[in-house]
């Protein structure tokens, strides 16, 4: 794919959940190759709603989707960008559902069309290169928030991605996970966008900052972070806070 063609481009994004008001409101967001977005919000914002647009899990109201250069229009449209985009779930419990960490890993792989002896193979790579070997017999459901999120991130890289949607990576995990996760991130030659309240991270992780603010994507150059640790428009102005 070439520089210049976006990877992601929505136009003119609405989605509203029923009897709910409209919680994306004629959002523009292109992606281009090498982008590492990081997008702040509050809660409730949309963030999410946003990741499962550009999946296909959510239909929007309106607007235009193109991924990869391709207008994306029917369900059958999104195969492909399911194979070649990779989602990190906000709860790590909405992507685990196999008894073994190995099993999960390799779920994935083995969907692709590997055989289950390159599958296994890959998996265990994975999660040696995350940091989680000895950990392909552990049973998913007793492991811990932090570790179930690293298992989580395993099931999602062991597909080999073109592209990362990462929805609050940093949730459960210690300062030493977190330093780590930087550096698995740091250590990846593709594109993401990453949603997460850590302004630190995002500043280690991502090269571009952006907000979500009343539907939109904000992606001028008045969106600033503070070391107070928020984001608004107009940040590099004097202001005062409350």
């Amino acid at each position: 794919m070439s520089l210049s063609t976006p990877i992601i481009r929505l136009s003119g994004i609405n989605f509203s959940y029923p009897a709910s008001a409209p919680v994306l409101k004629n959002l523009d967001l292109t992606m281009y190759p090498g982008d590492r977005i990081g997008l702040v919000a509050p809660n409730g914002s949309g963030k999410t709603t946003l990741f499962h647009v550009i999946m296909g899990l959510l239909k929007p109201n309106m607007g235009k989707i193109e991924i990869f250069g391709k207008k994306i229009v029917k369900e059958k449209d999104f195969l492909e960008v399911r194979r070649r985009i990779g989602l990190l779930f906000q709860d790590a419990d909405d992507q685990l559902f196999s008894p073994t960490v190995i099993e999960d890993v390799a779920f994935g792989p083995l969907n692709q069309g590997l055989s289950e002896k390159k599958a296994l193979e890959k998996s265990r790579k994975t999660l040696e290169f995350l940091g989680l070997s000895g950990y392909e017999n552990r049973i998913t459901f007793k492991l811990s928030g932090g570790e179930k999120r690293l298992v989580s991130l395993a099931t999602v890289l062991a597909m080999a991605p073109e592209v990362l949607l990462l929805d609050e990576p940093t949730t459960g995990l210690d300062n030493h996970t977190k330093t780590k996760l930087i550096q698995v991130i740091e250590s990846l030659s593709i594109s993401l966008i990453v949603v997460s309240h850590e302004f630190e991270f995002l500043e280690a992780a991502t090269n571009k900052i952006f907000t979500l603010e009343d539907g939109k994507v904000r992606m001028d150059q008045e969106v600033y972070l503070h070391h107070h640790e928020h984001a608004h428009i107009m940040g590099k102005h004097p202001h005062r806070h409350a």
